[in-house]
């Protein structure tokens, strides 16, 4: 089957005459050809993601065409389309080309589209589904994978990512395009003569700023302290530089020195091995930079810019990574105990985290009378339980974070937003600072008050068909035969979300297993990588019992599968 697919696109003349070629230079790669046709790339619960290439388990002009007339046909069956699509793109290779493609197919289908005309952060895209009153929003990203790989996420009309059950209704009509005679395009010059094909519009910025600008808590603190700060910021070649700079320029933070040879989109990220401000490996510019200037912070944001890195400087000069968990908590305590201080914590308020994600939020929660919701691995959930908190009034939203590096501050979008995380770890550093406190020591201080908590997450990569099947197989072994002790520690309870019937939660495939002395353990497939996860945690009675835990944790036999 696959080959017929592959001969097919080598000799249609539908395909272009780049991709024949491209097809025709691996006629004797037969694992390849293999790789590239046994499937269609899927469109998941969140959209495209995968490997730039000829192919139909590649991402290509015609694999987003397909997606995108799938979309069409579901809003067009809802009878929305005439509110019209925005599209947004980071800085990848191919962004603006599939941009573009999904515009003019909207387009032929009758769906105004608005264009950003350059590449802009993911969650301004969010912001702006509802500030154009759209029925869905489109990003053409691929967040921090690597280089080679570009993505396509749809997003609905409360600018948050799609969810179930619309998800796979969308998915079911993706699916019935089985033919690309199906997928309807017209040309640029068509698109904007029928006034189907929109600007985006510059002052989306001016909006997007604002909203951000109003979730201070303390900007007189900012405009009075923010120039003593020293912070290095680097945008990995990625979206955030101009609005991250403008954020932190327009609020006092103006002694801030840009990583020179990251400080421009480009696809390929020339200077790094991945674009992930969760690897270390990606700082290494930006602290060579922080120390040579002695600064404070040091902040990168990946390619979309919905995820923040951050460095921190210590009393003695040394530098200290903190991971999600860490500045997710000290941005939580700051929203909590600042909001409460300035008499503006609701009474129902509440923080909303992941299941994967560490739990001194909720030792904090517990200090501020604040309740703590959690949800399945992604802020699309996240953003979901806004959504339902402004219908039912059941809570009011205060903060969202996850383990992966990103948060959301307000309720202006509906996905994490690393230049709104950016502004407000600024500003907490300003604030403490007029403490006489680093955002170390406060750290210290946090370890100090809930406990000392402690998380890492694992990962295994397996590629290919072989690798997804491993990771399936592994998944329903240990469901199976669920282990009855994790590294030494004794499993209290398991919980597996395949069963929404126990969970309370969307069907997915992880499984959570509780263990003694308050550790914990989860196990997932990515659903953006070819790779299972482990996500581990821990409690200590001080800073060296919670090393040993996870030490211990470490080691069990599970999380080195091979």
């Amino acid at each position: 089957m696959y080959r017929e697919k592959y001969e097919q696109w080598l000799t249609d003349p539908y395909f272009d005459e780049n991709t024949r070629q491209e097809l025709a230079a691996i006629a004797q790669q037969e694992e390849e050809i293999r790789d590239r046709f046994y499937r269609d790339l899927s469109f998941g619960t969140g959209g495209l993601r995968g490997i730039l290439g000829a192919g139909t388990n590649r991402m290509n002009l015609y694999t987003v065409r397909k997606a995108t007339q799938g979309l069409a046909d579901y809003i067009n069956a809802s009878q929305n389309g005439k509110r019209g699509v925005v599209i947004a793109y980071d800085s990848r290779r191919m962004s603006p080309e599939f941009a573009l493609e999904a515009a003019l197919c909207l387009n032929a289908n009758r769906i105004p589209a608005y264009l950003f005309e350059e590449p802009r952060p993911t969650p301004q895209l969010s912001f702006a589904v509802r500030r154009l009153g759209c029925v869905a929003g489109i990003v053409i990203t691929a967040s921090h994978n690597p280089p080679q790989y570009n993505g396509y996420k749809v997003y609905w009309e409360d600018g948050g990512q799609i969810t179930p059950p619309r998800d796979q209704e969308i998915i079911t009509r993706v699916n019935a395009v089985t033919g690309y005679d199906r997928v309807r395009t017209m040309s640029k010059e068509d698109a904007l003569a029928a006034g189907l094909l929109r600007s985006a519009g510059p002052s989306l910025d001016d909006d997007y700023i604002a909203c951000l600008k109003a979730q201070m808590l303390h900007p007189e603190i900012a405009a009075d302290l923010g120039s003593s700060l020293k912070i290095v910021y680097t945008p990995l070649h990625g979206t955030g530089g101009l609005l991250a700079r403008r954020i932190l320029s327009e609020t006092g933070f103006t002694n801030v020195t840009v990583v020179p040879q990251q400080a421009e989109p480009d696809g390929r990220f020339p200077t790094l091995q991945s674009p992930n401000p969760e690897d270390p490996a990606a700082f290494t510019l930006a602290l060579k930079l922080a120390k040579e200037l002695d600064a404070d912070l040091v902040l990168a944001t990946d390619p979309d810019a919905d995820r923040l890195g951050v460095y921190v400087k210590d009393q003695t000069g040394i530098y200290h990574r903190l991971t999600g968990n860490m500045s997710g908590m000290l941005l939580c305590e700051y929203e909590l105990s600042q909001r409460q201080a300035l008499g503006l914590l609701p009474d129902n308020a509440a923080v909303v985290k992941t299941i994967v994600t560490g739990n001194m939020s909720k030792a904090a929660a517990r200090k501020y009378g604040v309740t703590v919701l959690e949800t399945l691995t992604g802020f699309k959930y996240i953003g979901e339980q806004i959504k339902k908190f402004e219908e039912t009034g059941s809570h009011s939203y205060v903060f969202g974070y996850e383990e992966s590096y990103g948060c959301l501050i307000g309720t202006y979008a509906r996905d994490k937003d690393a230049i709104v995380a950016v502004m407000a770890l600024c500003e907490a550093a300003a604030y403490y600072r007029s403490q006489g406190l680093t955002l170390w020591e406060q750290m210290e201080n946090l370890y100090a008050a809930y406990g000392y908590y402690e998380e890492e997450l694992l990962s295994v990569t397996l590629s290919g068909r072989e690798g997804a099947k491993k990771i399936l197989d592994m998944m329903e072994s240990v469901r199976k035969m669920p282990p009855k002790q994790i590294g030494g520690f004794a499993v209290t309870r398991m919980a597996d979300y395949l069963r929404p019937d126990l969970t309370g939660l969307p069907s997915s495939n992880v499984l959570y297993f509780q263990l003694e002395q308050e550790g914990w353990c989860c196990v997932r497939p990515s659903g953006t990588e070819p790779k299972i996860k482990f996500y581990l945690g821990v409690k200590g009675a001080d800073a060296a019992d919670a090393k040993t835990r996870m030490q211990a944790l470490k080691a069990a036999p599970l999380f080195h599968m091979e």
